[in-house]
């Protein structure tokens, strides 16, 4: 086998979608100390582990693996300038961004998609990088989307949403999810629906924002959910899944997706798109639904085993 060129086989590995992290940690003098990596991996559930990769080229090599344990923050899509900073040889990586001492003492990040602070579970040796497994001490998960990054330049959900266009009559929905509830609003005669919007041409991202920003809770974008032709409205639906942070909703309540509030909902397309989203929050693995409002087909979007 010829020697394989080293920036040619980085790139090939660039290739792969991924989500940007910084792992802080504190160093033998005490100080906060943390790196930019997308090397980033759950491992398992029990026990709760995750693994990092951390070249043995690293200023931070000695005092990561000789840590008693680690944080792995994952950067939200707003978060790009945290991510250059912890990339790039700045003397005081931590004097641009809030943080605190996490539950198990590694610095956390303020405003992330979620950290995960961790005791070191085990450094294995691989090549010219070290791999630190951590096991999960304490974790938080806020509603703000991941950072991703691919072929050596960033991309966001947010992105994604502003990409879609539409040149018709759509009707925009969302799927603002808490806790596994839903908000949904409430006509006069008790009858359930999601908040909605109707758009013309152009993005749907203007009428989404103000779905979101009348709920006014902290909320963020997911992903498309449903897309289907309402042909006796002669109308496009478009379903976007959004999470909600902590607060009480300005409008309409947060609903768990029993029997009894699917029987409510008033339009039975939605009823049915509910019904299918109930199923697949259960396994977190969830489709996106093309056809009408009578039938088509879901496509997975989630992998599992």
């Amino acid at each position: 086998m010829t020697a394989m060129d080293p920036r040619s086989l980085r790139n090939a590995f660039g290739t792969f979608l991924t989500g940007v992290t910084v792992v802080t940690a504190h160093g033998a003098d005490g100080e906060p100390l943390g790196f930019t990596a997308n090397s980033f991996s759950s491992v398992s559930l029990d026990p709760p582990l995750l693994l990092v990769c951390l070249a043995k080229s690293s200023s931070n090599y000695d005092a990561l693996t000789n840590a008693s344990g680690f944080a792995v923050n994952i950067l939200a899509e707003t978060q790009k300038d945290v991510s250059n900073t912890f990339a790039s040889r700045v003397e005081d990586r931590f004097a641009t961004v809030d943080w605190k001492v996490g539950p198990n003492g590694a610095p956390v990040i303020s405003d992330v998609a979620a950290w995960f602070d961790c005791s070191m579970h085990n450094v294995v040796d691989a090549g010219d990088h070290a791999i630190l497994i951590g096991e999960v001490k304490a974790f938080d998960t806020g509603v703000a989307n991941g950072l991703g990054y691919a072929r050596g330049a960033y991309f966001t959900a947010t992105q994604e949403v502003s990409s879609i266009q539409v040149d018709s009559e759509t009707i925009i929905s969302a799927l603002l999810e808490r806790d596994g509830k839903l908000l949904f609003l409430e006509d006069d005669a008790g009858q359930l629906r999601l908040p909605s919007r109707t758009a013309s041409k152009g993005t749907p991202t203007k009428e989404l924002a103000a779905l979101l920003e009348e709920a006014g809770i902290p909320s963020s974008v997911g992903f498309i959910y449903s897309v289907y032709e309402d042909e006796s409205a002669n109308a496009q639906h478009l379903a976007f899944h959004c999470s909600a942070g902590e607060g009480d909703s300005k409008v309409g309540s947060f609903l768990s997706l029993t029997d009894d509030v699917l029987a409510r909902v008033k339009d039975s397309a939605t009823q049915t798109m509910l019904t299918r989203f109930a199923r697949e929050a259960q396994k977190g693995n969830f489709g996106i639904y093309f056809g009408n409002q009578e039938s088509g087909e879901v496509r997975k979007i989630a992998l599992g085993e």
